[in-house]
């Protein structure tokens, strides 16, 4: 599966423009991260996300909902440190997709075990989006990257500035929100974190 450009998003009114526009600048996957919704108003929301990345073939990753995640039939999901272990969630997703949050080497190793097929390492720097979120230094990064064989997709406060810091550490990919959803143009936004992405590799 191609991690390189990630890309989380809530419920926003022109969502499918938001994700038409993206796809069409070169983001990989995108994730549906919602927290604020009831179970049916997420679910109607997520065969919104699921109806336009069918359409480009792009993969959907549903944050926290696993439930939600096999309803619409979603790619896969996404867990933190305090949702359903990773083994128990393998149990109910099969063979589908599940990415795991991690701040430190413990925890990846830990992940690895348990089945998670990808790791989401962060935050690299702070951001207004989780204001709580650990940050995680380079060095701990590294530590991750020693740790685990499992594709890695760093996040929190990624932009176009900063992610040349993370040249050369085999890392997968890069997930971003504010980067790309803040920007005035999306498409050229995403097609330009992608091109930097892939020209410090």
């Amino acid at each position: 599966m191609n991690y390189s450009l990630y890309f989380c998003l809530g419920d926003e009114p022109n969502l499918e423009e938001i994700c038409t526009q993206v796809i069409q600048g070169g983001v990989s996957v995108i994730q549906m991260r919602e927290k604020s919704n009831n179970s049916l108003k997420l679910f109607n929301l997520a065969k919104r996300f699921k109806n336009v990345c069918s359409k480009f073939q792009i993969p959907l990753i549903i944050n926290d909902r696993l439930d939600i995640a096999l309803a619409i039939d979603a790619e896969g999901v996404h867990l933190g440190q305090e949702d359903i272990p990773c083994f128990e969630a393998r149990k109910i997703m099969k063979e589908k997709i599940i990415g795991i949050s991690v701040s430190n080497a413990k925890e990846a190793k830990r992940a690895e075990s348990e089945g998670a097929d990808y790791l989401g390492v962060g935050a690299m720097f702070a951001t207004q989006s989780k204001s709580d979120a650990k940050q995680v230094s380079i060095e701990e990064l590294r530590a991750i990257r020693e740790a685990t064989s499992l594709p890695i997709v760093i996040i929190g406060g990624l932009n176009e500035e900063n992610i040349s810091n993370f040249k050369n550490m085999g890392i997968e990919g890069i997930a971003v929100i504010s980067a790309i959803l803040k920007a005035k143009d999306r498409e050229n936004s995403a097609r330009r974190l992608r091109q930097i992405w892939h020209s410090k590799l």
